[in-house]
C-alpha cells in the first residue's frame, strides 16, 4: 500500500451526494469565481501568446476555449489556455495554507473533460471537490516549508488537476494511485520565477495540462511508482515535510474545500488580502482621512519586512505589493475591484501613504488564528491611535462565503470578456444551478460569443 492508493481508494468511489451540500455548492462558486477572473486575463498578453500556440498546434476538437468563437481544442490544450487566462489576472482563489491557487486548474479542468466526456454537473462538482480534497491532503504536510524552499503554489494545485480528471475520465483506485503518482513526478514551478512575472500564470496553466496528461495516461494503464510520495526521497521529504502515515478520512464538514479555501474578493495575491481589510476596517472606525495619517504599522505572526514592489506600475505589481494594499485601504476605506484599475494604482494619495507604512513587532496573542490574517495600526497627526485585525480574510470558507458576494464579482469582472449582460445572467444563472444540469453544453455555449 501506498499514500497515493490510500487516496485514490478514498475518493474513487465518491459521487456527488456522499459529499456536503456545501463542498459542492463552494465548487459552484469556485467556476464562477474562475470564469470571472478569465474574464480579466482574456486580453492580457501572457493568454494571448499561449491561446495563438494552441490554435497553431490545433488536434482533435474537444473543448472550448472560453469567451472564444473558435473551433474546439483537445481538451488538455483548451484547459492550459483557459488556466492561463484566469491566473493571469490573480483574481482568482487560494488555499490559506500557502497560496496554492487550486480553482482555477480544477475549473479548466473539469469544464474542458466534461465537454469531452458528456459528464453532468454533479459529476463535475464532484470532482472539483475530490480534487480540492486531494491537494489539500498533499500539500499539508509541507504547508508552507515547500513555499519558503522556493517551490511555488502549482507545484500542489496539480493534483488538484489530476484527480478532478481522473474522476471525470471514471478511473478506478488502480489507476487513479497511477495519475496521483504521474502527477507527483510531473509538478514544478519555482515561486523566484512567478513574484513578479506573468511566470505565475504559465505555472497554472502547465500544472493544468500536466495534470489532465497524467489522468489520460493512467487511464491508458501506464504504471507509475505509486509510493513516489513518501519515504526518504519521495515527494512529501522532497518539498520539506514529512511522511503522512494514515489517511485519516473527513467526516461531516472537515473537507479541504470547506476549511482551507478562499475566492478572491479583491484583486491581488491573497496574502495581502488581509492587509487592505484590516487598513479599511481601522481607517473607517477611525474615521480618518488620509492627510491626517502620521504612521501606518503593519504586522503579522512571522512577519519582519514587507516585499513585493513598494510603489506598483501596473497590475502584476499591485497583486504583489502589500504596501499598495495597505495604503490604498486607508486612503479610500475600502479595498475593492477598482483598485486594480491604472487609475488607482497611479493614485498619489496611495502613493503618499505607502511611504508613511512601517512594520511593526509580530503579535503575540491569538498568534494560531492568523491565517493570511494581519494587524493594522494608524496613529494620527493628533495622537490617536486605531488599530485592527483581520485573522482570516473576507472571502474564506472557514468564515463562510455568500452567493451575493460571489454574484457581485462576476458580474463586476465578466463584461471584461465582452458577453452582454444577458448573456452574463443566463450563465451566472446556470452556474448556481450547476448540479442539475445534464451536461456543461448550456454554460459553455452561454460563454462563446
Amino acid at each position: 500500500m501506498s499514500f497515493a492508493r490510500d487516496l485514490a481508494a478514498f475518493l474513487a468511489p465518491l459521487g456527488h451526494d456522499d459529499l456536503p451540500p456545501r463542498a459542492t455548492d463552494y465548487a459552484a462558486m469556485l467556476i464562477a469565481s474562475t470564469l470571472a477572473s478569465a474574464a480579466c486575463g482574456k486580453e492580457i498578453v501572457s493568454t494571448q501568446i499561449v491561446r495563438e500556440l494552441a490554435r497553431e498546434r490545433g488536434g482533435t476538437p474537444q473543448a472550448s476555449v472560453w469567451f472564444d468563437a473558435g473551433a474546439k481544442l483537445p481538451a488538455a490544450e483548451t484547459a492550459q489556455v483557459n488556466a492561463i487566462m484566469s491566473d493571469a489576472a490573480a483574481s482568482d482563489d487560494s488555499d490559506l495554507r500557502a497560496i496554492v491557487h487550486c480553482g482555477t486548474p480544477l475549473t479548466a479542468t473539469v469544464l474542458a473533460l466534461a465537454e469531452r466526456t458528456g459528464v453532468t454537473g454533479s459529476e463535475v462538482l464532484a470532482a472539483m471537490v475530490c480534487g480540492y480534497e486531494a491537494a489539500g491532503r498533499i500539500s499539508d504536510p509541507v504547508s508552507p516549508q515547500f513555499r519558503e524552499r522556493g517551490h511555488h503554489g502549482s507545484t500542489m494545485a496539480i493534483f488538484a488537476a489530476a484527480v478532478a480528471a481522473g474522476k471525470l475520465l471514471k478511473l478506478d483506485a488502480d489507476r487513479l494511485t497511477q495519475a496521483i503518482a504521474l502527477a507527483a513526478t510531473s509538478a514544478s514551478g519555482v515561486v523566484k520565477a512567478a513574484d513578479t512575472s506573468v511566470a505565475r500564470e504559465y505555472h497554472a496553466g502547465l500544472v493544468t495540462r500536466a495534470g489532465i496528461d497524467a489522468a489520460l495516461a493512467a487511464q491508458k494503464g501506464f504504471i507509475a511508482e505509486e509510493t513516489v510520495l513518501e519515504g526518504p526521497t519521495g515527494f512529501l521529504k522532497v518539498y520539506g515535510g514529512k511522511d503522512v502515515a494514515t489517511l485519516g478520512v473527513p467526516s461531516g464538514d472537515d473537507w479541504d474545500i470547506l476549511t482551507d479555501m478562499a475566492v478572491k474578493l479583491v484583486p491581488g495575491g491573497h496574502p495581502y488580502h488581509a492587509f487592505g481589510e484590516a487598513a479599511a476596517n481601522a481607517a473607517r472606525e477611525g474615521n480618518i482621512a488620509a492627510d491626517q495619517v502620521e504612521s501606518i504599522t503593519v504586522s503579522r505572526p512571522g512577519l519582519t519586512r514587507l516585499g513585493g514592489p513598494k510603489h506598483p506600475k501596473d497590475l502584476i505589481d499591485m497583486a504583489h505589493s502589500p504596501h499598495y494594499f495597505t495604503a490604498a485601504g486607508v486612503a479610500d476605506k475600502h479595498f475593492g475591484w477598482v483598485h486594480c484599475g491604472a487609475e488607482k494604482i497611479a493614485d498619489t494619495v496611495i502613493h503618499r501613504l505607502i511611504g508613511k507604512i512601517t512594520v511593526g513587532p509580530p503579535p503575540t496573542e491569538h498568534v494560531e488564528r492568523y491565517r493570511q490574517g494581519a494587524t493594522v495600526t494608524i496613529r494620527t497627526t493628533d495622537g490617536r491611535e486605531v488599530s485592527n485585525t483581520v485573522f482570516l480574510p473576507h472571502g474564506s470558507a472557514a468564515l463562510g462565503i455568500d452567493w451575493a458576494d460571489i454574484e457581485a464579482k462576476y458580474r463586476t469582472l465578466m463584461p471584461n470578456c465582452g458577453l452582454s449582460a444577458e448573456r452574463i445572467e443566463q450563465s451566472l444563472k446556470l452556474i448556481r444551478d450547476f448540479a442539475h444540469a445534464r451536461n456543461v453544453s448550456e454554460l459553455i455555449a452561454a460563454i462563446r460569443p
